[in-house]
């Protein structure tokens, strides 16, 4: 049996009155793609906060490799192994897409302050080991072609690529990925898809946050459903799109978009 590398328990939070999550409880397989949906409002966005520690929870906790993080600072959680895309904030519109990547590994930085200021062998050897592993990750992601242009001036596609090589730069063990299919074309979508897919292949655990429900159920290795802050279902894509409870979720909307 595969190990679980997150396990979410009886997650609650609670914003005065509104519950927006409630006692939400699920594991992360390690290796695993796991898609969180649900209609607009039902508590996905704070459900990914409170797994990265950027929102405590009112009552329950995460486990990652069998330690508790709830709790801990969010920049501790992702030095751990927990790191969070963010649609597009996390880019410098002005560097150059390498730059972005370059940047990010500062978190992994061997060197001291005084050592960056005075150019330390360490810090020299650091900022080599970057630009390496820079150049790796952005062929892998199909962005090596537009490694030398200004963040702002890439397509769509390309800029969220670039979100999803910024979080790999602080080598994730667990990548939880905030709509990655979002305002995407088809093509788009196809190559996003092959990304994440083979982010998973670099031996790293996939969450997603989702709308695009076909590229949901293409993807994902378990399916976590949510409705007005509660887990309604869970299981495999096949078993998603038959589930009654699902169905009554989404009615009034596109057979299309739970994936049939």
């Amino acid at each position: 049996m595969t190990m679980a590398i997150l396990e979410i328990q009886s997650l609650t939070k609670r914003f005065g009155g509104l519950t927006a999550v409630n006692d939400v409880s699920f594991s992360v397989e390690k290796g695993a793609i796991v898609s969180v949906i649900g209609p607009n409002g039902a508590g996905k966005s704070t459900l990914f906060k409170l797994i990265s520690s950027f929102v405590s929870p009112t009552s329950g906790r995460v486990d990652f490799n069998g330690h508790t993080i709830t709790g801990m600072p969010a920049h501790e959680v992702a030095r751990r192994g927990v790191v969070r895309t963010f649609q597009e904030t996390t880019i410098f519109k002005e560097m150059t897409a390498m730059q972005n990547v370059i940047v990010a590994h500062q978190l992994r930085c061997r060197a001291s302050s005084v050592g960056i200021f005075f150019s330390s062998a360490r810090a020299r050897a650091d900022e080599e080991r970057f630009q390496a592993s820079a150049a790796e990750i952005l062929d892998y992601l199909g962005l090596g072609p537009v490694r030398q242009m200004i963040a702002r001036n890439l397509p769509h596609g390309n800029l969220r690529a670039l979100g999803i090589a910024v979080a790999l730069a602080a080598e994730p063990q667990v990548l939880l990925l905030d709509e990655p299919f979002a305002g995407m074309n088809i093509e788009e979508t196809d190559a996003a898809v092959r990304m994440v897919r083979g982010i998973r292949d670099r031996g790293v655990t996939v969450v997603l946050v989702e709308h695009d429900m076909s590229a949901v159920m293409r993807i994902s290795d378990k399916v976590v459903v949510l409705n007005f802050g509660t887990k309604i279902a869970e299981g495999t894509p096949s078993e998603i799109q038959q589930n009654e409870s699902v169905i009554e979720a989404y009615l009034g909307r596109a057979d299309e978009e739970i994936g049939h």
